[in-house]
């Protein structure tokens, strides 16, 4: 193999690996907005679960009539 053919297949693979570079770099990027969205909704469902509890022990109501 040439040196011209070497610097031919070496600038190949380089465009290849930056390619698959780049394409790894969207991949974690899009996780990452998915898992602060994942977040943001395991904090609302977090907040509105503990006002349910909250609202539970504020209840003036006593135990059921079968008690």
């Amino acid at each position: 193999m040439s040196d011209p053919e070497k610097i031919a297949e070496l600038e190949m693979k380089l465009a290849f690996q930056e390619d698959q570079l780049q394409k790894l770099e969207e991949a974690v990027l899009t996780q990452q907005r998915q898992i602060l969205a994942l977040e943001d909704s395991v904090r609302l469902l977090s907040d509105q679960l503990k006002q349910i509890n909250q609202g539970d022990t504020k209840s003036p109501e006593g135990p059921p009539p079968h008690y």
